[in-house]
């Protein structure tokens, strides 16, 4: 079987200045169906923050290796290029990163207007979140930049 290389070079990505390992480009936000597309780059052999979705998510990996962390650190799951996941709300804190090269995973978040991740300090104490609002602002930035 043939071998492709995702090309993200026309992608503009962006950081989230508080967030280590992570970029992000969103692709659209549907106010309507209360739907965010957003194309997540996780940096090889790296994990991001501690953190729990509040909200469904679909996933797509494009690229590399999308790995996901016990809040310990231990590696809970490893999933391929081509992987689709659909993932409920859960309580359970996780990190995720890439593999051996950066992961290109394609969220879409789902169902809500408030608070669509937590982020958890290391002894899992919420320190900070992600809404439905920051990621409207977020993508207004990212439209103007």
């Amino acid at each position: 079987m043939t071998q492709f290389c995702f090309d993200d070079s026309r992608i503009r990505w962006q950081a989230l200045p508080d967030i280590a390992h992570l970029h992000y480009s969103i692709l659209d936000i549907d106010r309507t169906n209360r739907i965010i597309d957003v194309l997540f780059k996780l940096a090889a052999g790296r994990r991001i923050v501690l953190h729990r979705h509040k909200v469904l998510n679909k996933t797509f990996v494009v690229q590399g290796e999308h790995r996901l962390y016990e809040a310990t650190g231990e590696l809970m799951e490893a999933r391929g290029a081509g992987t689709y996941t659909v993932s409920e709300p859960a309580d359970k804190p996780h990190s995720e990163g890439g593999g051996d090269q950066d992961a290109i995973v394609l969220f879409s978040i789902r169902g809500s207007d408030g608070v669509l991740y937590e982020i958890l300090d290391d002894e899992m104490n919420p320190v900070g979140e992600l809404s439905w609002q920051d990621f409207i602002d977020l993508y207004q930035a990212q439209t103007q930049a």
